[in-house]
């Protein structure tokens, strides 16, 4: 057995007998990166679940439905877009009819200290076209007048109460309201 022993070492010991030990060192150590890979990709294929959910599916064909999903989404949110941008023209047709500007001027029309009590109210849209109504009240008695006003100038001849209500609801917000609290 001392020969075999012998036998053994020499060979280990000579030129191939090295090559050998590098080969078995080399490989166990190929097989130590096999593993450590292995435990790697084990970790991105549960990643990939996690994100993936079936498993059945790769991450090449996963990021090709999402693109395609949010060019779907793109194409769906441009056509509400643009059904909501017709919707709002449409809107905005229907307002201009609509009574957006009014202004109250009160007064005293027979100068008898009654605490104002006759109100000129001017009604008007967009445009400048509506209405003033004026209720002039005496002590036994109240009157109540309508003018057509069109794009802000009256039909009829405007009084100047009229003619202010109808300044003050074309005014600016902040000069209409100046306006309305020094006419009380």
């Amino acid at each position: 057995m001392d020969s075999f022993s012998a036998m053994t070492l020499a060979t280990l010991t000579d030129t191939q007998g090295i090559v050998a030990l590098a080969a078995v060192a080399l490989g166990v150590i190929a097989l130590a990166g096999c593993a450590a890979l292995a435990l790697a990709l084990r970790r991105v294929r549960s990643a990939q679940k996690a994100v993936l959910g079936d498993g059945e599916r790769d991450v090449v064909a996963h990021a090709a439905g999402m693109q395609a999903g949010f060019e779907d989404l793109r194409e769906y949110v441009g056509e509400v877009a643009e059904q909501l941008h017709a919707r709002l023209g449409d809107v905005e047709a229907g307002l201009r009819g609509a009574i957006t500007h009014c202004a109250l001027v009160r007064y005293d029309a027979y100068n008898e200290f009654s605490g104002q009590q006759s109100v000129s109210l001017a009604l008007l849209d967009g445009t400048g076209s509506g209405v003033v109504l004026t209720c002039i009240h005496h002590r036994e008695q109240a009157r109540v007048y309508l003018k057509q006003i069109r794009a802000g100038s009256g039909e009829l001849e405007l009084s100047p109460e009229e003619a202010e209500a109808v300044t003050l609801a074309l005014a600016p917000a902040g000069a209409a309201e100046a306006g309305h609290a020094a006419g009380q």
